[in-house]
């Protein structure tokens, strides 16, 4: 069932939105070489918890951790650990939720860890580009193939490929809600966008191959099938008579 909003909700929503955004600022303020993801989780709870909220990730479906942190060839769903240690031209992405007022915030940044080569920053600049494609389709009417279709438009043009198994959502006083919100599709088909609607567009895109691994280890972390590099880039927005309008951008 789709959960359609209040301006009252989209208000507190705002609010969650807005303490994602500072801890994710404040995740990209610290990255540097030789920190291990776990201290740049640790950054991030902090925040989280300072703002008087809770973060969504942690404990959900038994995840252990605040926020998800994926080095490199890491797709989404990184355990943070003391283990991992972020060198000079890695790229981590960056995944955080928090809950205040009854509701989700969810948004994603991929990062430069010192400097990165110039492969590595066009995949994170055409990530983010490819979540712009598909916001500009996120409106009262449009249908959710809309969306897909221009994420997935924009990365093959520019020579990457569209993670298939794992796709944006709903969002709202569930971190997950309906309906889903594909990376890829057919314009013009999918569930009706209707103006209430709060959902998670993330782009998750490869430098190589679309497929993907699932760890049998942890259970959780997915990376790419060939080693190659993959970004992720995420709002929550919010679908509103005037547009969509992003909740997770100062």
């Amino acid at each position: 069932m789709i959960v359609l909003k209040t301006r009252k909700d989209l208000e507190a929503m705002a609010k969650s939105g807005l303490i994602v955004a500072k801890a994710l600022e404040a995740a990209e303020e610290a990255v540097k070489p030789g920190m291990t993801t776990l201290e740049l989780n640790n950054i991030v709870e902090k925040v989280i918890i300072g703002e008087g909220a809770k973060p969504s990730f942690k404990g959900y479906r038994g995840f252990p951790a605040c926020c998800c942190i994926s080095p490199n060839s890491v797709v989404v769903h990184g355990i943070p650990s003391k283990d991992i240690v972020l060198t000079e031209g890695d790229i981590v992405s960056i995944d955080v939720g928090a809950f205040f007022g009854g509701f989700h915030g969810d948004a994603a940044r991929t990062l430069a860890v010192g400097k990165i080569s110039d492969e590595a920053k066009r995949l994170i600049d055409t990530t983010r580009e490819c979540f712009f494609e598909g916001m500009k389709m996120a409106v009262d009417g449009n249908r959710v193939g809309d969306i897909g279709s221009a994420v997935q438009a924009h990365a093959e043009k520019m020579g990457y490929s569209v993670v298939r198994e794992l796709v944006g959502h709903g969002v709202g006083r569930e971190l997950h809600e309906s309906p889903d919100i594909p990376n890829f599709g057919i314009a013009g088909k999918g569930v009706r966008l209707t103006k209430g609607m709060v959902i998670a567009i993330e782009p998750m895109i490869n430098m190589g191959t679309k497929d993907v691994s699932f760890s049998k280890k942890d259970g959780w972390t997915v990376t790419t099938k060939d080693g190659k590099l993959s970004a992720h880039y995420e709002n929550t927005v919010a679908i509103t008579e005037n547009g969509p309008k992003i909740l997770t951008l100062r």
